[in-house]
C-alpha cells in the first residue's frame, strides 16, 4: 500500500510560530510541551493541506502573527500515492491561496492529493450538542472519500442563501424560485448520496476490523422526517414547501437539516447517553474506521491529527490506539503535555518538543528514552 505523509513542514508567521520547520520521515509524530506552547497550531497548519478552513474553522486573516506580519505561509513536501508534491498555502490578508508544484491551484485540488482527518477536544461534546456539529463531522467524512463533496456543498449553500433571501423578502413570483430550487436539488442529491456512501464505508470498515475501540451504529436522520434522495423529489419538496418556508423565513427541508445519530453497538445505548469516556472512545473508533476505509478506497491511509487524545485514554487504550495507527501506516500528528503520554510508541514515532518564549513558539527534535540510551 502507498503512503501519504509530509517529509517537511515549514510555518512562517503562522499564529504563535514566527518560523518553525520540521523534517520528517513518515513515522507518527508526537508533539509535547506545556499548554499554550503552540502544539495545536502545528496540527492546524497540517489541516490546511486539505480543502476548507482547517480544523479550527478559522478565517485566514486570524492565523497570522500580529502585529509583526500581514500574512502567513505554510510550505510542505507531500508524499502521495508514490508521487512527491511541493505544496504552498498562504494568505496576505485576504483569501487563502494555494500552489501545488509551483503552479496556482484551487483548494479543491488539495483534496485530490491529500486526505486529512482530525479529532480535537471541541469534538468531545459532538453527541450531546446541536446537529450543526454532527453535520460538519459527517461532511468531513464525506469529503475525505469524495473531494467533490465540497463543491456540491458550496453550490447548495449558495443557492439556498439566495432562496432564503427571497423568502425573507416575501417574494411570491414562482419564477424567481425555480432555478434556485433546481440548483439546490441537483447539489442536494449529490450531498445525500455522498453522505450515505461514506457512512456505509465507515460501517464496513468497522465490521472488517478487530479494533480495541467500540463499534458504533450510525443512522442518518432529518429534522422533517423522510427526505427525498433524488433531485426530482427534492425539487418537488422545495416547491411544495414554499408557503411554509416563507412563513419561517428560511428553507425547512433539505440536506442542511440532516443529523447523524450514533449508538454504542455492544450496549445498544445512544451515544448521547453514554459516559464521557465511552463517547470519546466512539469518536476514536469512527476516526480509525474512516482512516481504514480510506486506505482501502484510495490505496493509502490519510494524515491523522489527534489533539490531546492521549490524555483522555487509559494506558491500555492509549497503547491500542498507537498499535492501530502503526498497523495502518498512517502519519498521525499527536499532541500531549509530556513525552510519557507516548511512551508505548517507543521508536515507532518521531518526537518534537514545542516551547514558547515571549509569545514565540519553536519546535525542537527530541529523543525517546530508547534512542537516548536511558
Amino acid at each position: 500500500m502507498s503512503r501519504l505523509f509530509l517529509s517537511s513542514l515549514k510555518l512562517s508567521h503562522y499564529r504563535s510560530h514566527q518560523v518553525s520547520k520540521l523534517e520528517l520521515d513518515g513515522r507518527p509524530i508526537a508533539l509535547f510541551g506545556l499548554n499554550g506552547a503552540g502544539k495545536t497550531n502545528i496540527l492546524e497548519a497540517v489541516s490546511m493541506f486539505s480543502p476548507g478552513r482547517g480544523m479550527r474553522r478559522a478565517a485566514a486573516v486570524d492565523m497570522v502573527r500580529r502585529p509583526e506580519a500581514l500574512g502567513w505561509k505554510l510550505n510542505g513536501i507531500l508524499h502521495s500515492l508514490s508521487h512527491l508534491h511541493e505544496v504552498e498555502t498562504w494568505s496576505e490578508g485576504g483569501a487563502r491561496q494555494v500552489k501545488i508544484d509551483e503552479k496556482p491551484a484551487s483548494q479543491l485540488a488539495l483534496g485530490r492529493i491529500a486526505r486529512v482527518l482530525w479529532l480535537v477536544p471541541s469534538m468531545d461534546r459532538l453527541w450531546i450538542e446541536g446537529a450543526d456539529g454532527r453535520r460538519r463531522f459527517l461532511d468531513r467524512i464525506a469529503l475525505s472519500f469524495e473531494p467533490l463533496h465540497a463543491e456540491a456543498s458550496l453550490k447548495y449553500e449558495k443557492a439556498m442563501r439566495e432562496r432564503n433571501r427571497l423568502l425573507k423578502d416575501q417574494v411570491q413570483d414562482a419564477h424567481w424560485y425555480k432555478a434556485l430550487e433546481k440548483q439546490m436539488a441537483t447539489a442536494g442529491e449529490a450531498i445525500i448520496r455522498n453522505r450515505k456512501t461514506s457512512v456505509a464505508k465507515l460501517l464496513d470498515a468497522q465490521q472488517k476490523s478487530q479494533s480495541a475501540f467500540p463499534a458504533a451504529e450510525l443512522i442518518l436522520t432529518h429534522a422533517e422526517g423522510e427526505l427525498p434522495e433524488i433531485a426530482e423529489g427534492l425539487e418537488e419538496a422545495f416547491s411544495s414547501g414554499r408557503a411554509r418556508d416563507m412563513a419561517a423565513g428560511r428553507t425547512l427541508v433539505g440536506p442542511h437539516r440532516a443529523d447523524l445519530e450514533a449508538i454504542y453497538a455492544a450496549k445498544g445505548v445512544p451515544a448521547k447517553d453514554c459516559s464521557t469516556g465511552e463517547q470519546k472512545a466512539l469518536l476514536v473508533s469512527l476516526i480509525l474506521a474512516n482512516a481504514r476505509g480510506l486506505a482501502e478506497d484510495i490505496g493509502m491511509p490519510p494524515l491523522l491529527l489527534l489533539d490531546e487524545v492521549a490524555a483522555h485514554l487509559d494506558v491500555n487504550r492509549r497503547a491500542a490506539l498507537y498499535d492501530e495507527i502503526c498497523a495502518l501506516g498512517a502519519q498521525a500528528w499527536m499532541t500531549g503535555t509530556g513525552p510519557e503520554l507516548f511512551e508505548t510508541l517507543g521508536d515507532r514515532a518521531q518526537y518534537f518538543e514545542v516551547l514558547e518564549e515571549d509569545g514565540i513558539s519553536r519546535c525542537e527534535p527530541a529523543l525517546t528514552n530508547r534512542e537516548s540510551g536511558s
